[in-house]
């Protein structure tokens, strides 16, 4: 009964896994899709995050000295949004094509900030607090 627990006490978080399962799954079969887009779409799911992000973690020291916040604010504006966005935009926006934003968001966008992006952002912190 343990394995199921998120299923039967906490709803929310089950649904969530299922759901992040099920976009990790759709992402996957569009990548083909995707790479044949182009390098622009490839390009774009990587540089705007890094402009964002560095911009963020620049500008968020008018509002605060704490790196942690800073950091937070720098991985928000350089994120994409994983979980709302594209299930607005399947209903929103039905004729757009997942093949693109899905990919982008799910696996170019979120390793990359995940591996690169986050200590990226560090160091501009760290950087500006040492200017």
């Amino acid at each position: 009964a343990e394995g199921i627990k998120p299923f039967t006490t906490d709803i929310f978080k089950g649904f969530l896994a299922v759901f992040l399962l099920d976009m990790g799954i759709t992402s996957g079969k569009k990548l083909s899709a995707f790479v044949k887009k182009g390098w622009f779409a490839l390009v774009f799911a990587i540089v705007i995050p890094i402009i964002n992000g560095s911009l963020v973690a620049v500008a968020s020291s008018i509002f605060t000295q704490s790196e942690g916040n800073r950091l937070l604010f720098a991985i928000l504006a350089a994120s994409a949004s994983y979980i709302a966005v594209p299930a607005a935009m399947r209903i929103a926006v039905p004729k757009a094509n997942p093949s693109l934003y899905l990919p982008m968001a799910l696996a170019i966008t979120f390793p990359f900030n995940i591996t690169l992006g986050m200590p990226f952002y560090l160091c501009i912190i760290q950087w500006c607090n040492w200017v």
